[in-house]
């Protein structure tokens, strides 16, 4: 058996995800509201062979650059990710996501009784107490929250 390589095309502007957790590329994808209905090229590879962590997911969005939110909730999917920001075809920011210590406003806390979910318009904000673990607690109700369970605002 004849092993082949793995080629994808250059992106002219974008952004480049790598190094995320294997079989989490589609999470990625729906956490970051990446579904190509506005026409860009999107590029996913899944369990690609990598010489650091064995196998990893690969992202590659024309046309799209991450904000702070979106970084934020790639850190949460996958700490290990990279971003890597290409401008005329050329790596122009290369960074490591990062948990911060609080992330506000991406996921709502999963408890029907927390004010966050109420009628009164209160912003959900997480306190990252575990990074390695990735344990959240809601800074309202004190609920400890499951990472793969969360849904985003």
């Amino acid at each position: 058996m004849q092993e082949s390589e793995l080629i994808v095309r250059r992106i002219r502007e974008g952004t480049v995800i790598d190094h995320i957790d294997e079989g989490k590329g589609l999470r990625v994808l729906n956490a970051l509201d990446i579904d190509g209905k506005d026409g860009s090229l999107i590029t996913i590879a899944l369990n690609v062979p990598s010489g650091k962590f064995k196998k990893k997911d690969i992202i590659k969005v024309e046309n799209r650059f991450l904000r702070d939110d979106d970084t934020n909730k790639l850190a949460v999917i996958a700490p290990k990710a990279t971003v890597n920001i290409i401008k005329n075809f050329k790596l122009v920011e290369k960074r490591r996501v990062s948990l911060p210590n609080e992330i506000g406003r991406i996921f709502r806390c999963s408890n029907p009784d927390c004010i966050t979910n109420s009628t009164e318009h209160i912003e959900s904000v997480m306190q990252v107490i575990d990074r390695d673990g990735l344990v959240l607690k809601c800074r309202y109700c004190s609920r400890i929250l499951d990472v793969n369970k969360l849904k985003y605002n």
